[in-house]
């Protein structure tokens, strides 16, 4: 993921932050980049975390890799329509 200095890149976000929440300067900070963080995410780190997490709540793998199969969608990446057969390869190399 790419480090971004956030008052650098988007002081009109953070002062919104400061002034319409109970953040501190240094709180919006790490808040933006918390989702700097998360929306910067490519599809093969989106596919391995998510198949971990799943994992973790005891979901067997053709299970976990439908479910991933059916969020790759929404997220805010366009991916390409990955088969099954696609996901078990990003997640296993």
């Amino acid at each position: 993921m790419t480090a971004v200095a956030p008052t650098a890149s988007f002081p009109e976000l953070r002062q919104h932050l400061v002034q319409s929440t109970s953040l501190s300067p240094s709180e919006a900070d790490r808040v933006i980049a918390d989702v700097l963080a998360w929306f910067d995410e490519d599809p093969p780190g989106f596919v391995r975390r998510r198949h971990t997490e799943l994992q973790r709540r005891g979901l067997r793998n053709e299970q976990a890799f439908e479910r991933i199969a059916a969020e790759l969608p929404s997220r805010r990446f366009t991916a390409p329509p990955l088969s099954l057969r696609q996901l078990r390869r990003i997640v296993y190399t």
